[in-house]
């Protein structure tokens, strides 16, 4: 399976395409297991701190389990999540997630987009959007809004991956077609949820496209694709996944050690985003770089975990002051 020329059509002129099927139920149950898992041994941390008692919710499904805490109390939802996401939101990576990233029939998608010689990006996302989850709603945003300016014309690919179906109730994603043509839009700092948010009125005119989508169906956008999600009304925690792929010859920071990053270098010799790893996943000529091995991904993952990395940013600034001023 790989994307059919109408579809690469589509993703060129609209900035996005929808294609249902590449993962099916089997191939996402490893990852709705392992994240299980984190529910239960947070479970088991929070007994030990005394901070809950024996009702676990072990027994409620995958797509509610999640909301009965925040039913229970939103800081202990609040403190599952943040397990989960860890630090950035990618702290979640385990064999399940290298797998995930690694879907074949998702990179032969990816490679119809940027080429065989493929970069993942350790700049991937667990997103549980729980009713009741204070930052479940994203503004809207262009994902370059986050990368380096040199990056702008390069395309970065976000595929975003609901692990149960995403409607308009849940919180589904909301894109604006076309708008990618269009450069980057003005961001601010601040914005719903702690987010970057582009204000209502830098929005592009074309009405924004509500992708309800089943799970394992996956939206491809570029980095340049505004998109946004909205309050989950329902009872179902919106689980999703959101990946990020480049062609290889884009600024990336495969290799480097990020101990020995030096901020005041040139910007332009930075990765699109210097906070987090890069990584191989397809290099036909050179497979011996292809990260398959799960150790080596957590280290890579870890190294920036422990090294900060401070990125110089594009100094948007605050949403609040500059509205405030007006």
């Amino acid at each position: 399976m790989s994307l059919t020329t109408t579809e690469q059509q589509q993703f060129h002129d609209l900035g996005y395409v929808v294609k249902e099927g590449i993962y099916t139920q089997a191939d996402l149950q490893p990852l709705k297991d392992g994240l299980t898992q984190v529910i239960d041994d947070t479970c088991a941390t929070l007994q030990d701190e005394g901070l809950l008692g024996a009702e676990t919710f072990a027994d409620a499904p995958f797509e509610t389990r999640l909301g009965q805490f925040f039913k229970l109390d939103e800081a202990l939802g609040d403190r599952i999540i943040g397990e989960i996401m860890g630090m950035g939101g990618g702290g979640y990576k385990e064999r399940a997630m290298l797998d995930f990233l690694r879907h074949p029939l998702l990179i032969s998608c990816i490679e119809s987009l940027v080429g065989p010689d493929i970069i993942g990006s350790s700049v991937y996302r667990v997103r549980p959007k729980a009713p009741g989850y204070s930052r479940g709603a994203v503004p809207w945003h262009q994902d370059s809004g986050y990368f380096m300016p040199h990056c702008d014309e390069g395309l970065i690919v976000t595929c975003w991956i609901p692990l149960v179906d995403a409607t308009a109730q849940n919180g589904c994603m909301h894109v604006i077609p076309q708008a990618h043509n269009s450069g980057i839009y003005r961001h601010y700092t601040g914005g719903q949820g702690g987010y970057l948010e582009i204000a209502p009125e830098d929005l592009p005119a074309p009405a924004p496209v509500v992708c309800e989508m089943g799970a394992g169906a996956v939206l491809f956008m570029t980095n340049r694709t505004p998109h946004a999600s909205f309050e989950n009304t329902t009872d179902i925690v919106r689980w999703s996944v959101d990946l990020r792929y480049q062609d290889a010859v884009l600024p990336n920071n495969v290799d480097e050690d990020p101990a020995a990053f030096d901020p005041e270098r040139d910007p332009v010799t930075m990765a699109c985003y210097p906070g987090e790893g890069d990584f191989v996943i397809q290099d036909p000529q050179h497979p011996e770089r292809e990260i398959t091995d799960v150790n080596r991904f957590q280290q890579i993952r870890r190294n920036y975990e422990e090294h900060r990395v401070r990125s110089p940013g594009r100094g948007w600034t605050p949403f609040a002051s500059e509205r405030g001023a007006k």
